[in-house]
């Protein structure tokens, strides 16, 4: 699979000088020279611009509004009651979006084409709102699930269309993880209004993450890592891909496939606690306390350590040996949290042409994700002081994510640099 950020560089790769050149000679002046629309709003030049300020502003928002809700405040009037609107949010919502931004900023790359730029960005972007606010406030279940649903089929269909247009064959299972993760989306519907069982959508949602992760992180963590220390001049650098690279994702793809059917089965439990072993030492190769002085790609190792951690917490949790909601927040705000917040923040400068590096800003977000994941995994094991613990990792975490809606502002709404 090619690498979706590209490269080290602070720009993104534009799409073929063929395709520019047929688009310029064929009398098209309604794109720069990197394929955008000239004549719209910076936000809506690049896929990553709009959708990673929202999911940021909505994982900085939902989560307050969760423990409101957790503690006495009320219901929302949309189909989702407590914990069900939560879960939905912080998957098809807030990481739905940075998952948005992140493909329709990385499919240009993968295949030569135009990127998605101006009213049609607009509308995708519309649709995303749309079902926030269905999931919010619509009370007939159907209707929301109608709207919620069109997002996720529109963007599967856009991956589709780029990867067989481009014949990117390699990119394809990507696009199959996407439609994996709108399928979830109506799963999660279907299992509230009773026609499957509830949690299969969840499960589904969170095993295409994680296979997601275990996959463009196994590409991009060791890819950055490598030109960090080369021109630091390290002589050790990452090790190359290899069988063990292979026998981790083999066993990372079996492991969610019987966690997404068999959730609470001995095999299931064995199958994670080794794919956890296997992320944790593939994890080790790729040389990431060399990295301890450059935050931005020090953030990366964390976010897949987060990862191994988290399947072998499941397996821990399946045979009975801590509680379940540990190893899932290790997934969710952990490796999810981390890993969307340290491309986020690298992916917006890099493309918009600004020095690839962590301010004091971006490294007090850091701490603040990882400090709000740590205390959310630990608030389950102190049932003594859960509901601080809750509180306390909930306000850091989502702490996060506001101030990079709140740093990173002027990057997203504002014009390229350079």
């Amino acid at each position: 699979m090619s690498d979706p950020v590209a490269s080290q560089s602070s720009a993104p790769s534009s799409p073929d000088r063929s395709t520019l050149r047929r688009l310029i000679s064929s009398g098209d002046r309604s794109r720069d020279g990197r394929g955008r629309v000239r004549d719209m709003p910076p936000i809506l030049q690049y896929g990553f611009r709009p959708f990673f300020f929202l999911a940021a502003v909505h994982a900085g928002l939902a989560v307050p509004a969760w423990l409101w809700i957790y503690l006495g405040g009320g219901d929302l009037p949309g189909p989702f009651a407590g914990i069900d609107w939560h879960v939905h949010e912080m998957l098809f919502g807030y990481l739905a979006a940075v998952i948005a931004g992140f493909l329709l900023t990385a499919i240009p790359n993968w295949t030569g084409r135009l990127p998605l730029s101006g009213w049609p960005l607009a509308g995708l972007v519309a649709l995303w709102l749309a079902g926030r606010a269905a999931c919010a406030f619509l009370a007939d279940p159907v209707a929301a699930m109608a709207v919620d649903l069109a997002f996720p089929t529109v963007l599967a269909l856009s991956v589709w269309r780029e990867v067989l247009a481009g014949r990117n064959w390699r990119n394809a299972p990507v696009a199959v993880m996407i439609t994996l993760f709108g399928a979830a989306n109506a799963l999660h519907h279907a299992g509230h209004l009773d026609l499957v069982p509830q949690g299969l959508g969840t499960r589904l949602a969170l095993a295409a993450a994680a296979l997601l992760m275990a996959l463009v992180g196994g590409r991009i963590v060791p890819s950055f890592t490598r030109n960090f220390l080369a021109r630091a001049g390290t002589p050790s650098l990452p090790a190359s891909f290899g069988w063990l690279d292979k026998a981790a994702l083999a066993a990372t793809g079996l492991a969610l496939a019987f966690w997404v059917a068999v959730p609470e089965h001995t095999v299931t439990a064995a199958g994670m606690t080794i794919a956890g072993a296997l992320l944790l030492v593939r994890l080790a190769r790729w040389r990431g306390h060399r990295t301890l002085g450059e935050p931005i790609v020090l953030i990366l190792h964390l976010g897949y350590l987060w990862l191994a951690a988290a399947f072998l917490l499941f397996g821990a949790s399946i045979a009975g040996l801590l509680p379940q909601s540990s190893a899932l927040h290790a997934l969710t705000a952990g490796a999810i949290g981390t890993m969307t917040l340290a491309v986020m923040t690298r992916a917006s400068l890099g493309h918009t042409g600004r020095t690839i590096e962590a301010d004091r800003s971006v490294q007090a977000i850091y701490a603040l994700v990882t400090l709000g994941a740590a205390l959310r995994v630990a608030a389950p094991l102190a049932p003594g002081q859960y509901i601080p613990l809750l509180v306390a990792g909930g306000t850091f975490w989502s702490g996060a994510f506001l101030l990079f809606a709140i740093r990173y502002a002027p990057v997203l709404w504002g014009k390229r640099v350079a």
